[in-house]
């Protein structure tokens, strides 16, 4: 059957999921070589509509979610913000059992993030 990799985003400033961020998956290579695997955008829960990767498609090694926080609160009409601290936040993870269930969610606020390996 295998594993699978899901993720979410919470924005923590308005109490919302953060729907219309854009999020890039990429895997490294033994030599540290950066591969693009998957680019989505979250809907209105927050959540990509499938997974990032399952099945055969989840291999072990290093992954990065890179998610566009900058871009999604300057697209946001009722967020006036005079500066933003975040632009792209990377999460940078280690895949050990590809039949497993990885869910990596960030909780995230113009002024900072948080995030964890979830169930």
């Amino acid at each position: 059957m295998g594993g699978r990799l899901t993720t979410h985003v919470l924005d923590l400033s308005r109490g919302i999921p953060a729907a219309g961020m854009l999020i890039e998956l990429r895997r490294f290579s033994e030599l540290g070589e950066a591969a693009l695997i998957v680019s989505v955008v979250t809907n209105s829960d927050g959540r990509t509509e499938s997974p990032l990767l399952a099945g055969d498609l989840l291999l072990e090694g290093e992954y990065e979610l890179l998610f566009a926080v900058g871009a999604y609160y300057r697209s946001d009409p009722i967020i006036q913000l005079e500066s933003l601290f975040l632009d792209r936040v990377p999460v940078r993870f280690h895949i050990e059992n590809s039949q497993m269930a990885y869910h990596v969610p960030l909780l995230v606020a113009p002024g900072g993030y948080s995030t964890y390996r979830g169930s």
